[in-house]
């Protein structure tokens, strides 16, 4: 079945995409446990970045992993949703696709901690 938004063109289209965002955005929050800890982690992480004395730059890149682990528990939630909806058998590719979406989420969670250290410690 294709979207209503598929046809579209122009601000309708932006309008519609953006509600579909918004859904992502609310089931994540809603369903994920992992997704709400990030969302935490990011409430308190990014307030603090002001407080340090850094560069700009430096500010953005610990504000910018902070941001991109949200789009990496996203991408994994989605994962996982799409492999559930095809079976919930247990499957070795299954298996796979599962604990490597949450070992994108482990180097996700990594690159903060590296960078911050780099920053704070640099």
């Amino acid at each position: 079945m294709t979207p209503p938004s598929k046809g579209q063109t122009g601000w309708r289209r932006i309008v519609r995409a953006a509600g579909y965002s918004m859904d992502g955005l609310k089931a994540a929050f809603g369903s994920e446990a992992a997704f709400r800890q990030l969302v935490a982690l990011n409430l308190m992480l990014i307030p603090a970045s002001f407080f340090f004395s850094v560069t700009a730059v430096e500010r953005a890149l610990m504000i910018a992993v902070c941001l991109l682990s949200l789009v990496i528990e996203l991408l994994n939630s989605a994962i996982e949703a799409v492999v559930d909806r095809i079976s919930l058998e247990r499957h070795p590719l299954s298996k796979n696709a599962k604990d490597m979406g949450s070992a994108a989420q482990l180097v996700g969670l990594c690159m903060i901690a590296t960078v911050w250290v780099l920053i704070l410690l640099g």
